[in-house]
């Protein structure tokens, strides 16, 4: 799990141009809204491709997104389910 949050730590660093130093970020940090790292849709958006692309794991829709996209800790977890083939979280599709 540990190099799971390290690449998501990347993905942030590298497609989010982050001024925090993403070494910093606790793992249950939120992500966006009050009292978070100030992340935008846009952002959200960077993150999931960045996500599919380093680990080929979709996140199709957006209540899945809320969810998901809550801190390192939660996107940690959905892609280690993903990878691990857990049909509960698949979003009903096969990836």
């Amino acid at each position: 799990m540990d190099e799971t949050k390290k690449k998501i730590r990347e993905i942030l660093s590298v497609r989010l141009n982050l001024s925090t130093a993403v070494d910093k970020i606790d793992d249950a940090a939120p992500l966006f809204g009050p009292g978070s790292l100030g992340l935008d849709s846009i952002d959200a958006l960077e993150l999931v491709l960045g996500i599919q692309k380093e680990f080929g794991v979709a996140i199709e829709d957006r209540a899945l997104a809320v969810k998901v996209m809550v801190s390192i800790d939660t996107i940690a977890e959905y892609v280690k389910s993903q990878s691990a083939g857990n049909p509960q979280t698949m979003g009903g599709r096969n990836a």
